[in-house]
């Protein structure tokens, strides 16, 4: 894989992050808001939308269609498997999946997933990128979240729940989990980190993946994106975000 070929797509913070530590590893890496824009040369293409709505479909398709037949299509894929996603696609077997919230620069494992569909070579080629970033990939089983997203999402979601409920307040329920379970942030703190937007879309994934009611949203949650409050990058979410300054 040529260095200088790596194109990022996505406006989310982890977007944002993948690209800057591209450029501190020395990849001559392009960030893009769409499918906009990439270099027909572009060897591995990681695009980054959680959501697996119409807007990631249409980039999907687009970059199936624009790019060479080598070039490996790298997708999150938190709100939907990487199968389901590979089949919006002519080439199923260069698409596979990956998972991860912001902040990545200090996590050592990246989360990968074949579709059932996926090729070796592809999955060879995303795992050689990760590890170039100082990443160690695992290979897990595929569907939406895969583990660490959708894990944190679930204990997300319950927090949001008993916010809604009554039960505490956000900063007590903060200090619970973190000083009871070591966390090192608060649920609705971290949520605010990731994106209340991203958390929604691995939960609606999963729902949808499995028709199962544990993984129904909490009510609090889907308004607060309808509204905007997405956490640290609106300026708003469970807590206010003032200056760097945080308030309840």
């Amino acid at each position: 894989m040529a260095k200088n070929s790596v194109a990022i797509i996505g406006t989310s913070r982890l977007a944002e992050e993948l690209f800057q530590l591209s450029r501190d590893k020395g990849f001559a890496a392009t960030l893009h808001p769409d499918a906009d824009g990439i270099a027909a040369s572009a060897s591995l293409v990681v695009e980054t939308r959680a959501a697996a709505d119409k807007k990631k479909k249409e980039i999907l398709k687009r970059l199936d269609a624009d790019l060479p037949h080598s070039s490996v299509l790298l997708t999150s894929c938190a709100g939907s498997p990487t199968t389901r996603i590979a089949s919006w696609t002519a080439r199923p077997e260069r698409v596979v999946g990956f998972a991860s919230f912001y902040p990545l620069q200090e996590k050592r494992v990246i989360e990968l997933s074949a579709g059932l569909r996926t090729q070796e070579a592809s999955l060879k080629e995303a795992e050689n990128l990760f590890r170039t970033l100082g990443k160690e990939p695992v290979r897990v089983k595929d569907g939406s979240g895969l583990i660490f997203p959708r894990i944190l999402s679930l204990i997300i979601n319950e927090a949001a729940r008993s916010l809604d409920e009554g039960v505490a307040q956000a900063e007590e329920i903060d200090v619970a989990m973190r000083l009871g379970t070591n966390y090192p942030v608060g649920p609705l703190r971290w949520a605010d980190q990731i994106g209340l937007n991203e958390v929604l879309a691995v939960l609606e994934g999963l729902q949808q993946e499995t028709g199962e009611e544990r993984y129904r949203p909490a009510p609090l949650l889907k308004k607060m994106v309808l509204a905007g409050w997405l956490g640290e990058s609106a300026g708003r979410g469970f807590y206010s975000y003032t200056e760097s300054k945080v308030t309840k």
